[in-house]
């Protein structure tokens, strides 16, 4: 809810959960873009998301997912009040290693149910070389 009690824009909901969640915010994960159904996400490089040199930990980028799909289900979510959602499965296939460089996720919506959506996520690196593929279930609680 915005601080007028009416029903706060998916924009500004996805914004403020990740500003405020101390695990994204850990992350450096940023909103890049938004739009019903799609959201795009940028997680910047930081050695300190590296498993062994400037690779980047496969568990950071599967974060990523995780926190692409969830925007993108929210931006499509349905009824005058978010009052949460939460991931219901996640399958991450890594297809390149991602070496020291700010990665991107596109999420979309495949399909959307009154409370589940099925997403789809690409991860590419700064190049555009894609690095790792995600499908995820989420359900958004709203009313």
């Amino acid at each position: 809810m915005g601080e007028d009690g009416t029903a706060a824009e998916p924009v500004a909901l996805v914004r403020g959960w990740l500003e405020n969640s101390p695990f994204a915010s850990h992350l450096g994960i940023r909103l890049e873009s938004l739009r019903e159904g799609e959201a795009e996400l940028c997680l910047p490089y930081d050695d300190k998301l590296a498993t062994m040199g400037d690779v980047v930990h496969g568990g950071a980028i599967s974060s990523l997912i995780d926190a692409a799909a969830a925007a993108a289900a929210v931006s499509a979510a349905e009824g005058d009040t978010l009052a949460g959602g939460t991931t219901v499965d996640i399958s991450v296939s890594l297809l390149a290693a991602a070496r020291g460089s700010d990665l991107r996720a596109r999420a979309r919506v495949m399909r959307r149910g009154r409370a589940i959506s099925f997403l789809e996520v690409d991860v590419t690196d700064g190049d555009g070389s894609p690095v790792a593929k995600g499908l995820v279930t989420y359900r958004v609680f709203s009313s």
